[in-house]
């Protein structure tokens, strides 16, 4: 029997750009891609994109609660 296997790339949704990304790390249980860890390391802290990383960033600590 002949058997083809075909490699399948699961993404996961980046906590800051919620895109569906294939590169990246996982923080707890939250996934953030490289380029947005890029961006987040490159970013001064008086640039205006810096407090929307920190809110994006805050989902790390939120617990997700399961009713």
């Amino acid at each position: 029997m002949n058997q083809s296997t075909t490699n399948h790339t699961v993404g996961d949704t980046c906590i800051v750009c919620e895109q569906l990304k294939h590169q990246g790390i996982r923080i707890y249980t939250k996934f953030l891609c490289i380029d947005c860890e890029q961006e987040i390391v490159h970013t001064e802290i008086d640039d205006p994109k810096y407090q929307f990383y920190l809110q994006q960033l805050k989902k790390i600590i939120n617990r997700e609660i399961y009713s």
